[in-house]
Order: C-alpha cells, then sequence, then structure tokens
C-alpha cells in the first residue's frame, strides 16, 4: 500500500475524529452497499434478440462510438473489466431481451433456461442479479401501448411476458441467495391529448394485478414498479405517471421504482425519498442523469447525486433503499462510462457516510439552525478525496484516474478490433 496514501488517509481520519466521525465504521458500511450496474450501457439497449438493434418505444441512444458488445459473451467481458475498476462488490441488472435464445423466442415464452449463462456468471464472480421485463423494441409496442393496449390479446401477450419474468427473477433470487429485484417499466402513452386518460390507467392497473396474481417470496425477488413523467412519441400522456404507481405501491405493497430523469426538470427525486417511504415498503433508484429531459447521462458528482446520497444516509434508510444505475451513452467509451458513473455514485455514498448526522440532526433539534448550515458548509471542504483514495487502494482497484489507463489499452486490444470481426450470435 502506498505510503502517501496511507499517511493522507490517517490525517484524514484525524480530521473527521474532531467532527465525531468515525472513518472506519463508515468504510465498514461503505462495503456492505451494492450499485446495481445496468447490463444496457455496454451495448446501447440494442440486447440479443435479433441484429438490428432497433429500440424505439419511447428510447433512444446518441452516438456511435467503436467497440459495443455484440454477443452476451463480449459484454460480460467488458462488465468484468468495468467491475475491475470500481471499488467494493456491486451487482448486475438484466433485461430481458439479453437473454441468450439461439432461435426464435418471443418474449411471452422466454424462461429461466435463456439466462443460465448469466446464472453461471454471477456465480463464478459473486456478483447477483437483478432483472427487468422489456416492454419496448417490439412489433407488439409499436403503436405505443403493451399492458395498457386497447387490444385484449396484445395485452395478454405482455402480461404472459411480465409472468415470465417473474418466474426468471426468482429463479435467479434462489440459485443466488438473495431476492433478486423484478422492475417494470412500461412506455405506454399518447404523442397528442388523450380523450381519456382514465381508461388507460384502468387496463394497467388491471394487467398488473393479473402479471403479480402469484404469491412469490420476498426472499426470491421483490417486484419495483417504475414511473415516468414523459417519453419521446408519449410527450402529452404517459400511463404510468408518478401519481398511478404511487397509488398501486401503495395499494399492492410494491416496491416503488423512481428514476433520476423521469420527472419534470425542476424535480428532484433527492427531496421525495423521505416521503415515499412513508408508505412504500422499499425503494429503488435508478441513478441517471437528466440533461434538459430524460436523456440518461452519464451519472457525474453533481449536486443532486450527492443530495439522493445525503437523504438515504440521513434517514437511516440503507436497509430500504436499493440503488441502481440506468445511463446510456455511446458517445464515449462504453467502459469507461460505467466506470466514471459508478465511481461517482460510490464516492458520493462515501461523502454521505461520512457527514456528522447526528451532531447536524441535533442541532437541527434545538433550533440552531446557524451552526447547521455552518457545518453543513465546512463539511463539504473535509478531506474525503483522501479517504476515497485509500479505499480504492484498499479494494484493490486503481486510485485517481489511473484506471483510463486499462481502459485504453483494452480499447486497443479489444473494443476497436470489433468493427472488424464477424459475429455469431
Amino acid at each position: 500500500m502506498s505510503e502517501n496514501i496511507s499517511r493522507a488517509y490517517e490525517l484524514a481520519k484525524e480530521r473527521y475524529a474532531e467532527i465525531d466521525v468515525d472513518v472506519d465504521k463508515a468504510l465498514q458500511i461503505l462495503k456492505t452497499i451494492p450499485i446495481s450496474v445496468h447490463c444496457w450501457q455496454g451495448d446501447d439497449v440494442a440486447g440479443f434478440e435479433r441484429d438490428d438493434g432497433a429500440l424505439g418505444n419511447g428510447l433512444a441512444v446518441t452516438g456511435n462510438y467503436p467497440g459495443r458488445a455484440r454477443t452476451a459473451e463480449e459484454l460480460r467481458n467488458d462488465l468484468e473489466l468495468a467491475y475491475s475498476l470500481i471499488p467494493g462488490k456491486h451487482r448486475l441488472n438484466l433485461h430481458a431481451f439479453y437473454g441468450e435464445f439461439h432461435g426464435s423466442i418471443d418474449r411471452d415464452e422466454i424462461g429461466i433456461e435463456h439466462f443460465q449463462s448469466w446464472m453461471d456468471w454471477s456465480a463464478s464472480h459473486r456478483i447477483s442479479l437483478d432483472f427487468n421485463p422489456s416492454y419496448f423494441s417490439h412489433t407488439k409496442a409499436v403503436d405505443g401501448f403493451t399492458l395498457a393496449h386497447q387490444d385484449a390479446g396484445i395485452r395478454q401477450f405482455w402480461i404472459d411476458h411480465g409472468i415470465a419474468c417473474r418466474k426468471i427473477a426468482a429463479a435467479m433470487g434462489e440459485a443466488q441467495g438473495n431476492p433478486c429485484i423484478n422492475n417494470f417499466w412500461v412506455p405506454d402513452g399518447f404523442k397528442d391529448t388523450p380523450a381519456s386518460r382514465k381508461a388507460p390507467r384502468e387496463r394497467l392497473a388491471d394487467s398488473l394485478d393479473k402479471i403479480f396474481a402469484e404469491e412469490i417470496s420476498r426472499e426470491l425477488t421483490l417486484d419495483a414498479i417504475e414511473c415516468k413523467l414523459f417519453g419521446i412519441g408519449s410527450e402529452s400522456y404517459v400511463v404510468g405517471s408518478h401519481e398511478f404507481y404511487l397509488g398501486y405501491a401503495i395499494s399492492r405493497n410494491k416496491m416503488l421504482c423512481m428514476d433520476a430523469g423521469h420527472f419534470h426538470p425542476t424535480e428532484v427525486i433527492s427531496d421525495k425519498i423521505s416521503s415515499v417511504l412513508m408508505y412504500v415498503p422499499e425503494l429503488l433508484l435508478h441513478v441517471s442523469r437528466g440533461v434538459r429531459w430524460d436523456s440518461d447521462h452519464v451519472v457525474t458528482f453533481n449536486d443532486e447525486l450527492q443530495a439522493i446520497m445525503h437523504e438515504i444516509v440521513r434517514g437511516d434508510y440503507l436497509s430500504r433503499v436499493h440503488i441502481g444505475l440506468d445511463f446510456f451513452d455511446a458517445s464515449i467509451n462504453r467502459v469507461a462510462a460505467w466506470a466514471i458513473g459508478t465511481r461517482n455514485t460510490v464516492k458520493a455514498l462515501l461523502v454521505a457516510l461520512l457527514e456528522p448526522t447526528q451532531k447536524l440532526q441535533a442541532l437541527e433539534k434545538e433550533g440552531n439552525y446557524t451552526a447547521r448550515l455552518a457545518l453543513m458548509e465546512e463539511h463539504k471542504s473535509m478531506p474525503w478525496s483522501a479517504i476515497w483514495d485509500y479505499y480504492c487502494q484498499a479494494c484493490d482497484v486503481p486510485v485517481g484516474a489511473k484506471w483510463l489507463e486499462t481502459v485504453g489499452q483494452y480499447e486497443r486490444n479489444v473494443l476497436s478490433l470489433r468493427s472488424q470481426e464477424s459475429v455469431t450470435h
């Protein structure tokens, strides 16, 4: 271990001890908090059902950086490199159309056998899996509706897909020994003003009730439902709004998923965490960065990211909040995007854990808002980066920007060659 990093760490510990923060305890807690890294950053949300990689249904990926993963094996190789650059032990979030199908398998027919290779990889690398049904990029979703479709046959197709995904998630949870979070997001909505906002929401609630009709142990899988303000092609009306899913989650005892880019540009999810956790059992976060809209930019170490993590720690919600990522950028190296976004998320968690929360809350209870504000501001210049460097080194991952050298070499030796090679799914 570098003597300079160790010396800086010890000095930083002394500084934090002066404000009653136990740095060793903070790092012990940090090691126990997994981030669910999303698979779709590595291949531009293309999946492995077909070769055209067409998206649609409210999704778009911009950029054409070389080296997109074209097979599950390539994606797993890229993920392994990304995990080696990120301190801590984390999870993987899979979408349903990332199975290995080896033939014409429609989404209402998928089974755990199509994800066996992912489960084998998960076991060998001790990386637990989360899951998502895929309600987009499909011929039965071309008009913008799935579970809320007027056609009962199309609704049933997507209901069957959701039921199949719950069984897959439960099998994953049983195999890995901890619950697989299964998150439902649907793109249903209208481009222009609807004549009835009520009817699609009634159909969506009925479809979800059918999907969740079978009781599955929470030790195997946790069902989550994700809201959205608008999407491409659903600018005027989204069936699954925040209010719809909040009510559904409360009344059906489901986990609510909040995405940082799924609200009005003036709204932030950090302000909603304490409110929704009064009424729902657990919360799933899709940490992203919207720029003027739900554009899923790579997570940076910005004010909202830090506010999210502060809110989780200050509210003592670490056992009830599950943190996942959701961004996709094809304009930069995709492995680097994973590393940047996930490292920033872990950094923000560390900073929140290093805050003298009890002291701040005691000052607030006393009505000493002057001291509260002063300490909050002074904390921003505390030497947390020395703790971060030590944590990275202790986890045997690169310190500072040294990880870029590893990514650069991988790009030269692997990613840059993919456009020159043929591939067989």
